[in-house]
């Protein structure tokens, strides 16, 4: 139709263009208007004419030429009518090739986005008539090298009935980078200090970069778009363990290492520690025998020492935390390192197979954040899209300045140590104290309402791709690629601010800076946080309304999706947030206390629906190997239902929650359409194929998960031991997995999906009964409850079996005490520790419980548990007390309560 208009008018043979009239004056376009409608009556008038030379026709022609004059009509009628509803937006082109003094035409586009910019904001600011639809600045493809960030401020924004769009021009591929190409190699025939034998005679050189008489500094390489790796003492997926953590002096003890460290500058140490990194400056490696004693810069010296949550970790079950040394020429030793040696003003890189650094393109990340759009509460950003626009190249350099040591999802701490008295306002047993800073974004925003990012890509970025920062509204983040991001892949909401304790819940007066409404739908996200390990795929602090729908998610260090902040129980400003349909697999790949969706925090009429979370990787240096989940709500998380959630094994935790918390049909059990519907939507499919692959090599988890499944005999025979056995096989249980009482047989053990089991039971055991134990509602722990914590390599497992009683009243009194008696009971848990149990779980079915107590393989309970009540007349009152809530099975003696089940040797 807009072409139609726009080509329609030929009477004085007088031909514009849509683009040429959108960019004309107001009285211009209603003089063209008016030509042109008038031409059209005229034109469709004369050729419609009445002639005929038939008189015997001339009625039936005159009738047949009236009704094509009256559609005809009705044609010119319907196009006056629309042209006042034409859709002629201003149009801003701009381009590589453009020139900023141009008038920013497709013919003649100007050369960068900002300038753009300051047109649209002189023609909305002098209300030109030409934007009464709105104003879109077209990018042409090409790269689009920054000297400094796209600003908008609240002058950019646009309206409901006039809104500004930055779009990608048809079929074109514009980058907004913050990069520079470093080029100018040679390969290195000189000697360079300290390089490895193996490098020599194949290392290449280029002078370093410059920023007016600075030297650019930078922490990632791309070669050809891919990001090199920066020189480090390990390969790319193996790291050592340190020896030992003082805390007092501020030092570490690592083994030594292969090369004389002693004189070298500018070395770093990344360490892994629970759910986090740390990144710290070496200020000193001295070596003494085979060991060497590192110290560091500060402040990241006394934070990483101070704080205790996430700390260095010593285990001499699951190994002390891994670490790795980088930023040094004597660790440039394989194809595909670098090195910035700024001593010498010089950048080195040994190419890999395939590379050619006389035409490779090499860039050089140097600006930290592309795009600000950012208003305030009273004046916000506002009706600003962004289609088709990629951003690469950022930089991050607090980490080369002053460390990075995070407390959680990437926030850095500033401040943070343990308290030595426990305890705050909000919560009686908090020992950690810690203020954090948010890291930089490629792209920032705050303070915006009704914004968007629409099929842009984020890509070869070195800290957060996308961050809403603050007092965003109704904004949506649709259709977006996420990729190869060294931090968070996209955030959104408050954390804390850095005045402000991350315990403390967050209450601003002013609820205008609560990110509320936001949608985040149908991005893929792929390869990130693959340098800061601890940050997340998708990440929300205090928000509110918030949609997170359909989103893919894979190849991630740690969580998938994380929402809330705050580790509380108090209600804030939290409500209304939905996780729905989101697909998140292969994760967790080197960090644990890990899930696909996690939460924080008091959280009102939340909901976590719909979900596919699969395959978590099993890490290679995790504190905890057993201690990765599918979704895990944790300290504080309060009034979110969970449900319809699918997941290879109910392999979830809840941890420390608050009230009011729902969970649902969450497993595998979950309907297939749930696994079919997660993800992207249908439109969004073309995302896909952006998927970085499987990590070679790489196993994924499966859940260790132990359950129970029980037999009932309806014959009262014992069940037939060998179709037992070959079924444990098929299950992967161990021999040992079976246990017998009378006509009750048990398997006992780790199954993912117990349905399975149990068709295949009943498939074999047609008459019987069979009941799952899914999960213990108890459980005690020594390698937790104790305060040695140490377990035995092997262990037997003893199981015995007892009723509840018929009373629904003291079935809630028995969970209930079970459930507070580590905290109003301990000397029951003490007992355990005296009696060297290893594990203690109850399951329960109905009225019926199943009680495993674990012992050192060799010992026997008849020996041990006199210890639990040994000096310890706490257990005598405990166990007498349980006796008011038991009683025996069908089939048990008078007075019998437990009975115990025997093992078969399969």
């Amino acid at each position: 139709m807009k072409l139609f208009a726009a080509k329609l008018y030929s009477g004085n043979r007088i031909f514009i263009s849509a683009q040429d009239l959108r960019m004309r004056s107001y009285n211009t376009r209603k003089t063209w208007y008016i030509k042109t409608m008038v031409w059209l009556i005229i034109f469709t008038g004369k050729k419609n004419q009445y002639k005929s030379t038939d008189a015997a026709t001339e009625p039936d022609q005159r009738r047949r030429t009236m009704m094509k004059n009256r559609t005809k009509y009705r044609v010119v009628i319907f196009l006056l009518l629309l042209c006042p509803y034409f859709s002629f937006a201003a149009e801003i082109w701009v381009s590589p090739q453009g020139n900023n003094s141009n008038p920013g035409t497709k013919e003649k586009p100007l050369a960068d986005l900002s300038f753009a910019l300051r047109k649209a904001r002189e023609l909305r600011r002098l209300a030109d008539p030409s934007i009464a639809d709105g104003i879109t600045i077209l990018v042409r493809g090409g790269k689009y090298e920054l000297q400094e960030a796209v600003v908008l401020r609240p002058e950019d924004s646009g309206t409901a009935e006039s809104p500004i769009t930055i779009m990608a021009a048809t079929g074109e591929k514009p980058v907004i980078s913050g990069g520079r190409s470093l080029g100018g190699w040679k390969i290195c025939d000189a000697d360079i200090p300290g390089l490895p034998s193996a490098a020599k005679g194949k290392v290449w050189a280029a002078d370093a970069l410059f920023d007016g008489d600075e030297l650019v500094d930078f922490r990632q390489l791309y070669v050809n778009n891919i990001k090199a790796l920066r020189s480090r003492d390990t390969g790319p997926d193996m790291m050592n363990r340190i020896l030992s953590w003082n805390h007092k002096d501020e030092t570490c003890w690592i083994p030594k290492p292969a090369a004389d460290l002693s004189k070298v500058q500018g070395m770093e140490m990344l360490i892994h520690q629970w759910w986090a990194i740390a990144v710290l400056r070496i200020k000193s490696a001295e070596v003494r025998g085979d060991s060497a004693r590192l110290s560091f810069y500060q402040p990241e010296s006394r934070i990483q020492s101070e704080h205790p949550w996430p700390a260095p970790w010593i285990s001499a079950q699951s190994g002390n935390s891994a670490f790795f040394l980088s930023n040094a020429v004597q660790f440039l030793d394989t194809p595909g390192e670098w090195y910035l040696d700024k001593k010498n003003r010089k950048v080195y890189y040994w190419p890999k197979k395939n590379e050619d650094l006389k035409t490779a393109e090499v860039t050089v990340p140097v600006l930290e954040t592309l795009l600000q759009m950012k208003g305030t509460a009273d004046r916000p950003v506002a009706y600003v899209t962004f289609k088709g626009i990629s951003f690469e190249h950022s930089s991050w350099l607090r980490p080369s300045h002053e460390g990075h040591v995070p407390h959680q999802s990437g926030m850095y701490m500033i401040d943070a140590y343990k308290l030595t008295v426990p305890g705050t306002a909000d919560k009686k047993t908090l020992e950690n104290q810690a203020w954090v800073g948010r890291p930089p974004a490629a792209a920032e925003v705050a303070f915006a309402d009704h914004t968007s990012f629409e099929d842009c890509r984020f890509e070869h970025l070195g800290s957060t791709g996308l961050d809403y920062q603050r007092g965003t509204h109704y904004s949506s983040i649709r259709g977006n690629l996420f990729k190869d991001i060294c931090g968070t892949g996209l955030q959104t909401g408050v954390f804390s601010d850095e005045a402000q304790e991350v315990h403390i819940p967050w209450q601003p007066r002013d609820e205008r800076e609560i990110c509320s409404n936001d949608l985040i739908s149908n991005n893929l996200i792929t390869d990130v946080a693959n340098e800061d390990w601890g940050a997340t795929g998708i990440s929300a602090g205090y928000v509110r309304g918030i949609m997170i729908e359909h989103n893919d998610l894979s190849e991630l260090p740690y969580t998938g999706i994380s929402v809330g902040w705050g580790w509380t129980k108090t209600v804030n400003v939290m409500k209304d947030n939905q996780i729905r349909g989101n697909k998140i697999q292969r994760y967790g790949k080197h960090m644990y206390d890990v899930s696909a969706i996690y939460t924080l925090s008091a959280q009102p009429n939340s909901l976590i629906s719909g979900n596919y979370a699969d395959s978590i990787y099993k890490a290679p240096y995790p504190h905890d190997p057993n201690h990765w989940f599918y979704l895990y709500t944790d300290e504080g998380s309060s009034f979110i239902t969970v449900k319809n959630n699918w997941t290879p094994s109910d392999k979830f935790l809840q941890n420390a929650n608050g009230p009011g918390n729902i969970w649902e049909n969450n497993g595998p059990w979950v309907a297939d359409s749930i696994k079919r519907l997660a993800g992207l939507q249908k439109p969004y499919h073309y995302l896909i194929k952006e998927r970085v692959p499987p990590a070679p090599n790489w196993q994924i988890n499966h859940s260790e998960k132990v359950k129970v499944l029980e037999i009932t005999g309806r014959s009262g025979k014992e069940h037939d031991q060998k179709l037992l056995s070959t079924l444990c096989k098929k299950y992967g249980l161990p021999a040992g997995s079976v246990y017998q009482w009378k006509n009750h047989t048990l398997l006992y053990g780790a199954v993912e999906n117990p349905l399975l089991l149990r068709d295949d039971l009943q498939h074999l055991f047609k008459k019987d009964s069979i009941r799952i134990y899914n999960a213990p509602f108890y459980e005690f722990k020594r390698a937790k409850h104790c305060p040695a914590g140490v377990t035995a390599a092997e262990w037997d497992n003893v199981i015995l079996s007892a009723a509840l009683v018929k009373d629904s009243l003291l079935q809630k009194e028995y969970l209930s005490y079970h459930q507070n008696q580590f905290k109003d009971w301990p000397e029951v848990s003490q007992g355990f520790c005296n009696a060297d149990f290893q594990e203690l779980q109850v399951f329960k079915n109905g009225d019926q419980l199943i009680l495993v107590i674990s012992i050192p393989k060799g010992k026997s309970l008849a020996e041990l548990n006199p210890r639990t009540s040994a000096n310890n007349p706490r257990v005598d009152e405990w166990n007498t007390l349980m006796k008011k809530y038991q009683e025996g099975l069908t089939g048990t003696a008078p007075g019998e309560v437990w009975v115990s089940f025997k093992q078969i040797n399969q």
